[in-house]
C-alpha cells in the first residue's frame, strides 16, 4: 500500500533536514505561526492519508467500476508514480514562483482531481484523476516543508513544529486506514476521494489569510531536460513491470519499456553531471551512509507498499472483513512502526550507528513477510495475522526512520531541500515499482494455479487467491533480504559524526 506519502505516513517518526529560512531579515517570526502550523498540518494530513485511504476502498471501487485484478494496482501506482517522479521538480517550482502561491495552487489542484476521481464513471477516469492528484501533491509537499522552515526560525520552536509535523505524518497512515473504512462502509468508496475537498478548503482558507508571500529566487532555473528524462524513465520502468502481467516477460511491450526506462535514467544521471542547474546534484548521493539510505528506502518501499495492497484484499475478500475492520487490523503494525522509529532515531542510531540497526530492521521485515505466507482460508487475527504484522512493523520502523534521517544528514545547506525531496522520491518510486512487480507476480501465480482446475469452483478460486498473496509476500521478503545485505555492507560503522558545516537535522 503505497504510503506516500505512504512515505511520510510510515516514516512518520522522523522529520529530515530542511533548508534554513532565508526569510525576511527585518521581520520577526509570523505572529500567527502556530496557526500556520495547523494549516500546513491539515495539508500534510490530506496528502499522507490519501495514499492509504483509497486502498481500503479498492475492493469496493473494483466491484463498482468492474476493472480487473491486473489493473487494480494502477489506482495505487498512478498516484505514487506521479507524486514521486515530480517531487524534485515541485521543489524547484516553489523556488521559482514562491512557496505560498505553489502551496495554494497545489491545494486547489489536489481538491479538483479528488472531485473528478470521486465522480469517476470508469477505470480510466479514476486512474487519470489519481495521477493528477499525485502531480499536485508533488507541488504541495515541498512547498509545505519550505513554509514550515521559513515560518519557524527559532531553533526550539522549530523543533516543536517539526515534532508536530512528524506526528501528523506518522499518524496519517492509521487515520487514512480508519477513515477509509468508515467512509466506504457507511457512505461509499467515492467519499474517500471527496473528503479531500474538505481538507483542501480548510487549508486553502487558512493559507490565503495567514501565509506570507515569499521573495522569488530569480536565479533559480528549472532543469527541464532532467525533469523530462527522470519522469519518462520512471514511467517506462513501472509500465514495463505492469505489462508483464498481460504480456510475457519476453514481449517487447515488457522488456522494451524496461530497457527504455533504464536508458532514460542513465541519460538523466549523465545529464545531472553537465546541467548548470541539476535537478538532483549527484554529490547528494555519493556519501556512503546517504547512498545506503537511498537504496534502503527504495527497497523498503518496494517491499512494503505492495504488501498493504494484498493484505487488504486478503482480509476483505478471503476472510470477509468489513472496511472498518480492515483498517483496525493494521493499527498494531502502525503502532509498532512508530515505536520502533522513535527508539531507533532517539536511542539506538545516535549511540551505535545505523550499521546494526537498519540490517536488523530489514531482517525483521523479511521475517514478518515469510510468516504471512502461512496464512490460509481459516486464519485467525490474534494468532495468525497480528503477530507477523507487529514483527514487520518493528522492522519497518527500524529501517525507515534512520534511513530517512541519514539520507539528508550532512548535506550542504543549499542541498537539503533536494535531498529531502529525493528520499521521498525513492520511497514513492520504490512503492510504484514494487506494487507493479508484485501485482504482476501475484496474478501470474493465480493463473498458474488455475491451470487444469475448475475456475468456477469457489474453493479453487479462494485457494488461487492465497497462492497469489503468498507469492507477493515471498517476493517482498526477498526485497527486504537484498536490503539487509546492501545496508550491512554500505553503512559505516559507529554513530554518525555531526558535521558542523552541514544543515541541521531535526528528529522527533
Amino acid at each position: 500500500m503505497p504510503k506516500s506519502t505512504a512515505a511520510n505516513s510510515v516514516a512518520g517518526a522522523t522529520v529530515s533536514s530542511l533548508p534554513l529560512s532565508e526569510g525576511p531579515p527585518s521581520e520577526g517570526p509570523p505572529r500567527h505561526r502556530w496557526w500556520i502550523l495547523a494549516v500546513i498540518g491539515v495539508a500534510q494530513l490530506m496528502v499522507v492519508l490519501d495514499s492509504t485511504i483509497v486502498n481500503i476502498a479498492l475492493p469496493s471501487a473494483q466491484q463498482d467500476l468492474g476493472f480487473s485484478d491486473g489493473d487494480r494496482q494502477w489506482i495505487v501506482t498512478a498516484y505514487a508514480l506521479a507524486f514521486g517522479s515530480l517531487l524534485l521538480l515541485g521543489g524547484r517550482i516553489a523556488d521559482l514562483f514562491g512557496r505560498k502561491m505553489t502551496f495554494l495552487v497545489g491545494l486547489v489542484g489536489f481538491a479538483g482531481a479528488s472531485a473528478v476521481g470521486g465522480a469517476a464513471g470508469s477505470f480510466e477516469m479514476l486512474v487519470g484523476a489519481r495521477a493528477v492528484q499525485g502531480l499536485f501533491g508533488a507541488l504541495l509537499a515541498p512547498a509545505a516543508l519550505s513554509l514550515l522552515t521559513t515560518t519557524f526560525t527559532d531553533a526550539k520552536e522549530r523543533a516543536k513544529a517539526f515534532g508536530v509535523y512528524g506526528a501528523i505524518a506518522g499518524a496519517g497512515g492509521a487515520i487514512g486506514l480508519l477513515l477509509g473504512g468508515v467512509l466506504t462502509e457507511h457512505l461509499d468508496w467515492r467519499w474517500t476521494l471527496y473528503v479531500n475537498i474538505a481538507f483542501a478548503a480548510v487549508a486553502f482558507a487558512g493559507g490565503a489569510v495567514l501565509l506570507r508571500r515569499s521573495t522569488r529566487d530569480k536565479t533559480a532555473k528549472i532543469d527541464v531536460p532532467g525533469a523530462i528524462l527522470v519522469s519518462a524513465g520512471l514511467f517506462c520502468l513501472v509500465y514495463g513491470f505492469s505489462n508483464a502481467e498481460t504480456h510475457d516477460w519476453s514481449s517487447a511491450a515488457t522488456w522494451g519499456f524496461l530497457a527504455a526506462g533504464a536508458a532514460l535514467l542513465a541519460a538523466f544521471t549523465w545529464w545531472q553531471t553537465r546541467s548548470p542547474h541539476p535537478l538532483l546534484p549527484l554529490r547528494v548521493l555519493l556519501d556512503r551512509n546517504r547512498g545506503a539510505s537511498f537504496i534502503s528506502v527504495l527497497l523498503l518501499g518496494a517491499g512494503m507498499f505492495g504488501v498493504f495492497l494484498f493484505l487488504t484484499y486478503y482480509l476483505q475478500q478471503t476472510l470477509g472483513y468489513t472496511p472498518i475492520e480492515t483498517g483496525l487490523a493494521f493499527l498494531p503494525m502502525i503502532a509498532a512502526l512508530m515505536i520502533a522509529s522513535t527508539i531507533a532515531t532517539t536511542v539506538l542510531v545516535p549511540r551505535i550507528g545505523p550499521k546494526p540497526i537498519v540490517p536488523l530492521g530489514m531482517g525483521l521485515a523479511a521475517a514478518g513477510m515469510v510468516w504471512l505466507t502461512g496464512l490460509d482460508l481459516n486464519s485467525g487475527y490474534a494468532a495468525d495475522i497480528m503477530p507477523p504484522l507487529v514483527v514487520a512493523g518493528l522492522g519497518l520502523g527500524l529501517v525507515m526512520a534512520p534511513a530517512m534521517a541519514l539520507a539528508t544528514e550532512g548535506v550542504r545547506a543549499e542541498d537539503t531541500g533536494v535531498a529531502s525531496a529525493a528520499v521521498n522520491t525513492m520511497q514513492q518510486v520504490g512503492g510504484s515499482l514494487g506494487t507493479a512487480l508484485l501485482n504482476t507476480l501475484s496474478t501470474s501465480a493465480v493463473a498458474n494455479y488455475l491451470e487444469g482446475r475448475n475456475p468456477k469452483d469457489p474453493g479453487v478460486v479462494a485457494q488461487a487467491g492465497l497462492e497469489g498473496y503468498s507469492t507477493a509476500y515471498w517476493w517482498s521478503a526477498a526485497f527486504f533480504g537484498v536490503g539487509l545485505v546492501i545496508s550491512a555492507v554500505l553503512y559505516r560503522r559507529g554513530a554518525p559524526a555531526a558535521d558542523p558545516s552541514g544543515a541541521p537535522v531535526v528528529h522527533m
